[in-house]
């Protein structure tokens, strides 16, 4: 038999106060491994434009939250850095959420919880972090952005900035199960 040791870093305390190490963890298993893909969530865009320049020559997908999240026509994303992020050559990736969608409208509606959510729930078993790394691979599958036959270096965070880093195989929403983490980079502890 044999055994490949992959160290993971554990962060004391969630948030964006990871986001640097976060991104150098990334950045240097995405290098080791030879990984061309990196997916990254960002929400205002900072983190975005900050992997775009972590990530230079790399190919960079920021996946922002949908128009519409919070406010009814209105995007999170701030224009000076969706601007930031496309000069880097980051592609930028803003639609529906894979594990919400259709299944929030009938939480939100009739009171009751559908299948995206409840997977959403049981991924956050592992941090937030670990949901999102999870949805916007599928994001980013379903948009032509990423391969489901290559490895990926996904990285998220718990609210703003990021603390959760891995090495995955993204797959399209429909085929969900056969999306693969390999590797946990990076995560906050989940005390």
């Amino acid at each position: 038999m044999s055994e490949t040791t992959v160290p993971t870093v554990y962060f004391d305390k969630p948030g964006k106060r990871n986001t640097e190490r976060t991104l150098e963890i990334a950045r240097a298993r995405a290098e080791e491994l030879g990984i061309d893909a990196i997916l990254v969530a960002t929400t205002t865009g900072a983190t975005g434009v900050r992997a775009g320049r972590v990530f230079q020559g790399y190919d960079v997908v920021a996946v922002t939250h949908f128009h519409g999240f919070r406010e009814l026509d209105t995007a999170e994303v701030l224009p000076e850095h969706r601007a930031a992020m496309e000069a880097a050559g980051v592609k930028v990736l803003t639609c529906g959420h894979a594990f919400a969608g259709i299944s929030r409208a009938v939480r939100k509606k009739l009171g009751t919880y559908e299948v995206g959510e409840i997977v959403a729930f049981t991924l956050r078993v592992f941090g937030e972090g670990m949901k999102v790394v999870a949805e916007i691979a599928l994001m980013a599958a379903d948009a032509g952005l990423a391969r489901t036959d290559e490895l990926a270096v996904a990285v998220a965070g718990t609210g703003r900035g990021a603390d959760t880093a891995v090495v995955l195989r993204p797959a399209n929403t429909q085929h969900f199960f056969d999306m693969k983490i390999e590797e946990i980079l990076c995560m906050p502890y989940q005390r």
